[in-house]
């Protein structure tokens, strides 16, 4: 099988389109209407709680570090700041950009912003990435995020586990948004009265960025980048580890989040850092639904769900060797188990690709 063309600028956009599979209606399963209505309430007190056990987290551990430079205690305790600040921001961003975390609309841009900053991802031009995620998940020539093309590329994957690829990617769109222009793709979801907003927030990102080195230059110690620039590389592993369960090795070009997204039970301290999207089909079925309400809603839709994975190990299982199948056969895929009660898309109508 050829691979196929992930840009956005290529010629899957156009074939997505006439296969009817761009911005399409997505199937979603039945709930009560008053009960999602429940379920959608936004409240400020569980992300305010959270946020604050999360900053002062850092804050301990940012402090813990600078008392311990210099000693081998440095290194946990950069290793926790590094989780802190380049894991568990991901999903913060993600659903304060959302709008739901937060009740108030401007705690959820002032952590979005905060979040975003700390990916290392310029937040106006992500705001549209997402919404055409959401609009095209998984649909090949459309969705700006699919972190996994085929055929997998371990190398790549492996080393953005400390975000080498990702990382450099990122500052490198952000070093170009900064002089006024788009990589090439983002016209095609980036608004044209947005790209002024997204050159400006790039010029401060640079501005910091450059202010963090100067200062490490100026005192002769790498001390200031292990507070910012740096654990955004050395704390992704676990924004890596959360991330491929979502999509890598399911379906692409189906119109079924069962089918393309996965749903992992989580302990409670892993849910807190990845704030519940280990709901992942939950989320993308009903993205107004906050992120503390999403075991609720799991409750309510897990019957027409897949089974969900009872933890990480269980999910790599399945997918280590599906990006391993792919490098030799991109056609394939992991095709999930709906369960028999449970209204079906027909994966054969609504998917190009070939089930495994």
């Amino acid at each position: 099988m050829t691979p196929r063309d992930y840009r956005l600028n290529g010629t899957e956009g156009a074939r997505a389109e006439q296969a009817g599979l761009a911005s399409a209606t997505w199937y979603a399963s039945a709930i009560p209407r008053k009960r999602l209505k429940e379920l959608m309430q936004r409240r400020n007190g569980p992300a305010i709680r959270d946020t604050l056990i999360w900053l002062g987290a850092l804050i301990a551990t940012g402090a813990w570090g600078y008392h311990a430079w210099g000693t081998w205690w440095a290194v946990p305790a950069f290793a926790a700041y590094g989780v802190l600040y380049g894991s568990a921001c991901d999903s913060r961003w993600h659903e304060c950009g959302h709008g739901t975390a937060f009740k108030t609309p401007w705690m959820n841009d002032v952590v979005y912003h905060l979040a975003r900053f700390m990916v290392l991802r310029e937040s106006t031009s992500w705001r549209w990435s997402h919404a055409r995620h959401h609009t095209d998940t998984i649909i090949v020539g459309r969705d700006p995020e699919i972190a996994v093309p085929r055929p997998a590329n371990l190398r790549n994957i492996l080393l953005n586990f400390v975000y080498l690829p990702g990382g450099y990617s990122e500052l490198r769109k952000t070093v170009i948004h900064a002089t006024g222009r788009l990589p090439a793709g983002e016209e095609t979801y980036i608004p044209e009265g947005e790209r002024k907003s997204v050159c400006f927030t790039a010029r401060i990102y640079v501005l910091i960025y450059l202010a963090f080195i100067a200062w490490a230059v100026a005192i002769r110690s790498f001390l200031p980048l292990m507070y910012v620039l740096l654990p955004s590389f050395y704390g992704a592993w676990l924004m890596i580890v959360f991330g491929l369960t979502q999509h890598a090795g399911l379906a692409e070009d189906v119109l079924d989040h069962r089918l393309n997204c996965r749903t992992v039970y989580m302990n409670p301290v892993l849910r807190f850092l990845y704030w519940n999207m280990n709901y992942h089909v939950e989320h993308h079925m009903y993205p107004m639904v906050p992120y503390h309400a999403l075991p609720a809603l799991h409750a309510e839709l897990k019957a027409d769900l897949p089974k969900p994975y009872p933890g990480l190990w269980a999910a790599y299982r399945e997918i280590i060797p599906a990006l391993l199948r792919q490098r030799k056969d991109p056609g394939y895929f992991v095709k999930r188990e709906l369960p028999p009660s449970a209204p079906a898309m027909s994966l054969d109508a609504a998917s190009v690709g070939q089930a495994g």
